[in-house]
């Protein structure tokens, strides 16, 4: 007898910079969702799938909660919340360290009143002793009821395998959602700036990077070449100067580490060209943030 499919949405959830775009990456096996040690690093609402045999889970990684300081902040704050309504099943990540924070303590108290099964996820266990994951896995799971506590490693793989296994479970039967061969939802020009703007988030100084956004102005084909024209918008002029370098130097340095993995991901030459604008305080214009895609026009959203 044939064995039925199942398919359902898994949220990613967590402060900043624990490992969530790491993790969602290790499972699908291809970079998709771009990562950096910077705090914040993600803006919008990825989904991977993640299909084997008869089952496909789709990952929907989210801007992580944090306190919002502009439009910007309320906005991904405001996506990552709505993560809840749309999922079966939603993986809490913290790292592996027996402290509990204030922004743990919000994500907790906002996971407390959501009806689907919430999974801790312990991230980064490489960096930490056994004791203190075994301390830490003892911390939170006093706090709520967990359905499952894994602890991992993204980084070397560690109990992936087990993790997946664990979320099949919570896995509702019925038809796939995408074709099995899709790894993602996202548009390629997404994923072009979102590769422009993880190189910047790289390239230059803790100040600048949240103070930026890159647009695909252009994006075009030929047989064997994409030609791309990608402008990175900043706040103020000296972040400008800043982003350019001198002779140019900083900018063709975010443009070749950039070309060299939107080559990978299309299998062609790259032919990039990058300018800088100045668009003072557009992380608290509605305006702006709608034209850069990080607020829907949908209002009931």
């Amino acid at each position: 007898m044939e064995n039925k499919t199942k398919s359902g949405f898994v949220s990613i959830i967590g402060r900043p910079n624990v490992g969530k775009s790491t993790l969602m990456n290790k499972i699908i096996g291809q970079k998709i969702a771009i990562t950096s040690s910077k705090p914040q690093t993600t803006r919008t609402r990825i989904s991977t799938v993640y299909t084997k045999g008869n089952v496909q889970m789709v990952f929907v990684d989210t801007p992580g909660l944090h306190k919002a300081k502009n439009k910007l902040g309320e906005s991904l704050v405001s996506a990552a919340k709505r993560t809840f309504n749309e999922s079966d099943v939603c993986l809490y990540l913290t790292e592996a360290d027996p402290h509990l924070g204030e922004q743990d303590e919000n994500i907790l108290s906002l996971l407390r009143t959501v009806s689907i099964p919430v999974i801790l996820v312990l991230t980064k266990t490489d960096k930490y002793e056994k004791e203190k994951v075994f301390k830490a896995i003892e911390l939170f799971s006093k706090q709520m009821d967990f359905a499952d506590v894994i602890p991992l490693s993204a980084k070397n793989g560690r109990n992936i395998d087990t993790l997946l296994e664990v979320l099949e479970k919570f896995i509702p039967e019925g038809p796939f959602y995408y074709d099995p061969e899709t790894l993602t939802d996202q548009p390629e020009r997404q994923i072009v700036s979102e590769i422009i703007r993880e190189k910047c988030l790289r390239c230059l100084g803790d100040e600048i990077p949240h103070g930026i956004a890159v647009v695909i102005e252009t994006m075009s084909f030929s047989k064997n070449v994409c030609d791309i024209e990608a402008g990175i918008i900043c706040e103020r002029d000296t972040h400008k100067g800043m982003i350019i370098g001198k002779g140019a130097s900083k900018i063709k340095e975010i443009g070749s580490m950039a070309r060299i993995d939107i080559e990978k991901m299309i299998d062609k030459k790259v032919n990039l060209k990058l300018f800088v604008k100045t668009k003072e305080n557009w992380r608290d214009s509605e305006f702006l943030l709608k034209n850069f895609g990080f607020i829907s026009e949908d209002k009931d959203e």
